[in-house]
């Protein structure tokens, strides 16, 4: 298993000041016109629906920025199931603190653990034994996709690639700007440097055996029913590692590693992912 490496402290301070100043504005005037400074309060943060829980260190660097003196206790870890009730994290200071950081605290761990559980869910319909991987797509919020790929990470799922930038992943609109197959995946191999792989989504058979004898590392079999997915892997023959992406369910998943295909991407697990039922439960 992968290590579970959140996103840095630069990326999530962006991300929380930009989430402060959005909720916040001038102040919270609320708070401020009904809790005294001198009040000390304790809370935690509780899954009120079974989760697999992410984003930990967000709710530390909320309380980092709003009040450094705010103490913030970790009884869980990113990537364990909670049951209902169990305590994620404990925070204690002073009230008016916690009250000011709260909203963002959560949404952020509820946005966060709610990308895990539903990665979580597709990993576990996995056939047993199975060598498949569960992968993310850039279907990401906008400003959250480290945060969300950590989030899949945690529900033991794995990541596509992170940018534009950062692997060589032919597109159909790629295929019709350039020309065809072929063409696209020629050129892309002229340009890319010798330690980048060729990943070429196609939409039928004969696109596939085109893709293959221009000797595409990777092909993505794109919305490919599991019959067709079946007879594609004979053709592939274990010369590509193969791809399997569009109209994933999870009740398609253990099928589709029965098979034997290398990777199932699945864009729900970021832009369809519900926010987890967690709460801030005020302790006397």
């Amino acid at each position: 298993m992968h290590p579970l490496i959140p996103p840095s402290r630069v990326v999530l301070s962006r991300l929380v000041s930009l989430a402060l100043e959005e909720d916040t504005g001038r102040g919270d005037v609320t708070t401020a016109a009904c809790i005294p400074t001198s009040v000390v309060g304790r809370a935690t943060f509780g899954a009120r629906k079974p989760c697999v829980v992410a984003g930990l260190d967000l709710i530390d660097e909320v309380f980092a920025q709003v009040d450094p003196k705010v103490r913030v206790e970790r009884t869980a870890a990113d990537g364990d199931r909670l049951a209902p009730g169990a305590i994620a994290a404990r925070i204690e200071g002073s009230a008016a603190s916690l009250l000011v950081g709260e909203r963002v605290a959560l949404n952020f761990l509820q946005r966060a653990s709610g990308v895990a559980t539903v990665t979580r869910a597709h990993v576990d319909a996995l056939t047993p034994g199975s060598k498949t991987r569960i992968a993310d797509t850039r279907k990401t919020t906008p400003g959250l996709r480290a945060v969300e790929r950590y989030a899949v990470r945690c529900g033991g799922g794995h990541n596509h690639r992170d940018d534009l930038s950062s692997a060589v992943l032919i597109k159909d609109n790629h295929i019709a700007a350039a020309g065809g197959v072929k063409a696209a995946i020629e050129r892309c191999r002229a340009y890319a440097p010798h330690t980048s792989r060729i990943e070429c989504e196609v939409d039928s058979i004969d696109q596939l055996v085109i893709a293959l004898d221009a000797r595409a590392d990777i092909v993505m079999l794109d919305n490919f029913d599991d019959a067709t997915v079946e007879r594609a892997l004979g053709i592939v023959a274990g010369r590509a590692i193969v791809e399997v992406s569009g109209g994933i369910t999870r009740a398609r998943i253990a099928a589709l590693s029965a098979l034997g295909v290398d990777v199932i991407s699945v864009g729900a697990l970021t832009h369809s992912a519900p926010a987890v039922d967690i709460g801030l439960d005020w302790e006397s």
